[in-house]
């Protein structure tokens, strides 16, 4: 009897053994990386791509989530918003997945925008950008423009004077950018003395650079997005227009962009939440990481790492939730917060965008930031800032839109003049 006990227990231990060396894994949680991988914006975009692959490495290296595997689906933007808006359907229908990474410009943001919304589903967005809205289907882990605009331009005024040229990419984010800087500017007695846009992915600079040269702004604020801003930075030094006397205050331009750059921008400044030289042991960790993966001395930037803290937010969610069901998640993400790289990052519960330090830098040799000023702490977002109202927001996109014949970005035809009056 006992002999047979013993068998009987080793039979069902071997048979135990079996059912788990051929149990079926659980299926992956499949997620969406769409960013633009070729055309003006890749710069830009292919980097924070990498970081958000780095994330999702991460995430896989301890364990997956929920006892599953993250499973990325890469995707090219390819610099056209249409050609995001049909990956991004692609994404959702086709792939089934359960949140997407990406997206660069604010052209694209506002074309995938209803098709997160129609599918339900969600859109984490790395990006700076104009503010002017909020969707239950975005969350939205760059700054908004009293995170990193007004900061910037109060510190401009401060240091260089009141006499501000604005140059911008002729496309949604710059013109609303600048919109809002024309109404700041009064309380800070300051004045545009001049304005200019150019077409994503434009090069000749020369009407712009004449334009500074003949009303010798105090300071030029920069929305200039992708590798346009090689030719710009190219022609400034080129007419012999030196940081020292003519600054620039870039938006849009980081650690990843200045290796492009050359020492073009050397001495000039740029504004954002996240920069490589943060001193904390977060960071350190991060850029390790990240080089360590995709290459010795390869630059960090700010859409990079608000990338990597979105995919970090999601799994936070996921595992509060125990699902990676897109409605459930929607309403784990907005209590949620962490350590980021640049500091403590919190989702706003009313709006979906991150409270978010502030900084300025100036460009080194080196293509890194000397971090001139933070915050004092995180600032909360204000998507609708006070300075305008919302049925005049409204008003203000509504026009863009129409003259633009139903797009986010100006026709490559279009006169790029002055639409703030």
């Amino acid at each position: 009897m006992q002999k047979i006990s013993v068998l009987i227990v080793a039979v069902l231990l071997l048979f135990c053994t079996w059912m788990l060396l051929h149990e079926e894994p659980l299926p992956p949680i499949k997620v969406g990386v769409l960013h633009s991988l070729s055309g003006t914006m890749a710069i830009s975009e292919t980097p924070v791509m990498q970081a958000t692959l780095l994330a999702i490495e991460e995430i896989n290296a301890a364990g997956g989530l929920l006892g599953r595997k993250v499973e990325p689906v890469v995707v090219d933007g390819k610099s056209d918003p249409s050609v995001f808006a049909q990956q991004a359907e692609h994404l959702i229908v086709d792939e089934k997945v359960s949140a997407v990474f990406g997206v660069w410009t604010s052209a694209s943001r506002k074309t995938v925008k209803p098709i997160f919304e129609k599918y339900n589903n969600l859109l984490f967005y790395p990006v700076q950008y104009e503010g002017l809205e909020q969707s239950p289907n975005i969350v939205y882990t760059g700054a908004v423009p009293n995170q990193q605009i007004f900061p910037a331009v109060f510190w401009s005024l401060k240091h260089f004077g009141p006499r501000v040229y604005l140059v911008g990419s002729d496309y949604i984010f710059p013109r609303v950018a600048n919109w809002l800087i024309h109404k700041q500017l009064p309380s800070l007695s300051g004045e545009v003395v001049g304005e200019r846009y150019v077409p994503l992915a434009g090069k000749d600079m020369a009407a712009v650079v004449a334009d500074i040269q003949s009303l010798k702004p105090d300071v030029i604020l920069n929305t200039i997005n992708g590798d346009s801003n090689i030719a710009f930075f190219r022609a400034l030094r080129d007419s012999d227009i030196e940081a020292k006397d003519t600054p620039v205050m870039s938006f849009s331009i980081g650690e990843a962009e200045l290796s492009q750059l050359a020492d073009d921008a050397v001495g000039d400044y740029a504004a954002w939440s996240y920069f490589q030289s943060i001193d904390n042991t977060i960071n350190k960790h991060f850029i390790e990481r990240y080089q360590a993966r995709f290459g010795k001395n390869k630059p960090v930037s700010d859409p990079m790492e608000a990338a990597w803290l979105g995919v970090h937010l999601w799994a936070k969610a996921v595992r509060a939730a125990q699902t990676d069901d897109v409605a459930i998640v929607r309403q784990a993400i907005k209590h949620q917060s962490m350590r980021a790289a640049e500091d403590i990052v919190s989702v706003d519960h009313a709006t979906q965008h991150l409270w978010k330090t502030s900084r300025i830098g100036k460009i080194r040799s080196n293509h890194q930031f000397d971090i001139l000023w933070t915050s004092d702490s995180p600032i909360r977002p204000s998507p609708y800032p006070a300075t305008v109202s919302r049925s005049e927001a409204r008003v203000f996109l509504n026009r863009l839109y129409k003259d633009w014949n139903g797009h986010w970005e100006a026709p490559l035809s279009m006169e790029s003049g002055d639409m703030n009056e």
